[in-house]
């Protein structure tokens, strides 16, 4: 039995898949190759392990018959870190995805995401269209990407050492110097390029067409505007997370059971 559970928390070794300008991309699977595919997108400056794998995600997952493809986003976890924001704009990044699901051969696959993760998804769910029948975005904010990041603050942190002041900065310094590996230079220049992008909001008039479980935590700062977006899609639900905040929402097991009983009735 110990065996068994180390198993199931021991990330495997990543298989990388090389995407737009070269990027590698590392990518994880588990459970057997001919099951129903379940994506998982990981939230900013986190990783497939750090969201999926230690939260109890991809256990049950695999327990209930699903096989298990994680992304570390370009930036993030084992994948390559770029610095230039060019390649971070959502539409590259919800390719990147496509680009995946391109070299494993999958033809249709669940999507499950989380924050930025969800943020991506949002865009994946409309450029497949059928090929992702289903969605769950968890925590997805509905403004401008990581637009409460002092970018200034957080090059003079980076390249000098100077103390960061701003509290919402802070939060996401200490989120990114959690996980072990995190590039600072590499998230500046996903944020910068996010926020440059041409389509930085999930506009509520472009949802999303497929069934899409909006989940967000309770305490979270983003609640009323993933409700605002749930409501704007036309088989949109919106489940709350009772008693989470936006940084511990996946390791909620009421999160883990809402989005399997969504993903099942597929």
């Amino acid at each position: 039995m110990t065996d068994l559970l180390a198993d199931l928390t021991r990330m495997p070794a990543p298989q990388f898949v090389e995407v737009g300008e070269g990027v590698a991309l590392a990518t994880y699977s588990w459970g057997q190759p001919d099951a129903p595919v379940v994506v998982l997108v990981h939230g900013f400056a986190s990783s497939t392990a750090d969201t999926w794998l230690h939260t109890g995600w991809v256990r049950m997952l695999k327990d209930e018959g699903f096989r298990i493809l994680g992304i570390d986003l370009r930036g993030h976890g084992a994948s390559e870190k770029p610095h230039d924001g060019a390649g971070y704009a959502v539409g590259s990044l919800a390719h990147d995805v496509e680009a995946v699901l391109e070299t494993f051969l999958i033809d249709e696959a669940l999507y499950v995401g989380y924050s930025l993760g969800a943020r991506v998804g949002w865009q994946v769910l409309q450029d497949l269209g059928d090929r992702i029948p289903r969605g769950v975005l968890g925590g997805v904010p509905d403004g401008i990407p990581l637009d409460r990041l002092d970018v200034d603050q957080v090059c003079r942190y980076a390249d000098e050492g100077v103390p960061v002041t701003d509290p919402d900065t802070l939060d996401y310094i200490a989120l990114a110097e959690r996980v072990p590996g995190n590039d600072l230079h590499a998230l500046l220049a996903l944020a910068e390029g996010m926020r440059g992008s041409q389509a930085v909001d999930p506009d509520p008039a472009h949802a999303p067409r497929q069934p899409v479980l909006f989940a967000t935590g309770s305490e979270d700062g983003v609640l009323d505007g993933s409700r605002r977006l749930a409501e704007a899609a036309p088989q949109g639900s919106f489940f709350t997370i009772p008693g989470r905040h936006h940084f511990n929402a996946p390791g909620s097991k009421a999160f883990r059971l809402a989005a399997l009983e969504f993903l099942r009735a597929g």
